[in-house]
């Protein structure tokens, strides 16, 4: 039965888990067949322009190299951000196009792409998470023993999530105090808690809601999401302290990326090349730049920088943070990711 819808999607994962665990044996490694139609999804829907330039320009190119042999699902026409892994591992899609943010939990080498005090030099420095960099290797070496292999990072970074509010005003560090503010990583969670605040965990495509009931006070997010989800309506303060970030990655499982028939394993190759020269460059910093930011400040949006001793407390602050992603990781594994990300390697 084709997977064309997410009822669809949900039932045979699950009847594929149940009947895995049932009989005590793994799903089919790889894909045997050379005309194998690869299915695809991503966890963003339309309203991200800017993030999705890449991806259609990654998809777009799978076409044009080989027609007919892809299908690709927007965001929750298939299944949702948190079903993604599931889907890959049920062997329902075969790649997706997903957030390093949402599956960090479970890929934990992942969070060097998100620790504070470390993303806005990997936004800066995007070249270090290239294909083939040292930096990409070790991630994918780690990713390999949870059985996920990453093509591309989209060769950098989103510009680092910042810190927005309403009325109960943040501008400084020390405003975090008691306040709930919407975050997604672990990381990051752990980094507000230092400054008193309590990261509540909630997707994006809730948090328009979030702050209308008033479940959050503040919301930790790229200003992509703030921009795609209309929460500048809801929001009349960001300070651009550098709290997280995140990068949309292609990911397949390692498995199937090793037996892949050569020529379609150049497809992804040469697509996510595309992919990686590009979506950083233009989709995560030109466009958003001449389109989103405009339009944020031109709502009237208060922007507020942080001065060098707030740069310098969150440092100190992200330490422990670095520490305990450290310890996840591996001491070993964990400076030399540091190292590499930060330029000292």
């Amino acid at each position: 039965m084709p997977v064309n819808t997410r009822r669809q999607f949900l039932k045979i994962a699950a009847m594929g888990g149940a009947a895995f665990g049932f009989l005590g044996i793994e799903p089919f490694r790889g894909l045997s067949r050379a005309h194998e139609v690869y299915k695809g999804a991503s966890y963003l829907p339309p309203s991200y322009k800017e993030l999705r330039f890449g991806t259609l320009g990654f998809i777009d190119r799978l076409h044009k190299i080989a027609p007919g042999r892809f299908e690709f699902y927007d965001s929750a026409s298939l299944m949702k951000a948190d079903e993604q892994v599931r889907g890959l591992r049920v062997r329902s899609i075969q790649f997706m196009v997903h957030t390093s943010t949402y599956i960090t939990q479970e890929f934990p080498i992942l969070g060097i792409i998100e620790l504070p005090g470390i993303c806005e030099d990997l936004f800066e420095h995007g070249e270090r998470l290239a294909m083939e960099s040292p930096l990409w290797k070790l991630i994918n070496d780690e990713l390999a023993r949870g059985n996920l292999f990453m093509l591309s990072s989209g060769g950098g970074v989103i510009e680092p999530e910042y810190i927005w509010s309403g009325s109960k005003k943040i501008v400084s560090l020390a405003d975090l105090q008691g306040k709930r503010c919407r975050v997604v990583g672990p990381w990051a969670t752990a980094l507000l808690k230092s400054f008193g605040a309590t990261g509540v965990r909630i997707p994006s495509e809730e948090i328009f809601f979030a702050l209308q009931r008033g479940g959050v006070d503040s919301v930790v997010a790229n200003v992509n999401t703030v921009g795609a989800r209309n929460l500048y309506t809801r929001l009349q303060y960001c300070f651009q302290v550098p709290i997280a970030t995140a990068t949309i990655g292609i990911f397949l499982l390692k498995d199937v990326w090793d037996n892949l028939p050569a020529g379609d394993k150049d497809a992804f190759w040469e697509a996510g090349k595309w992919y990686d020269e590009n979506q950083s460059l233009i989709g995560f910093k030109k466009l958003t730049r001449e389109t989103v930011w405009p339009a944020i400040k031109n709502s009237g949006m208060r922007i507020i920088e942080p001065g060098a001793s707030e740069i310098a407390l969150l440092r100190k602050n992200a330490a422990p943070v670095w520490d305990s992603w450290k310890n996840r990781v591996g001491e070993a594994i964990g400076r030399r990711a540091i190292e590499l990300a930060t330029g000292k390697a």
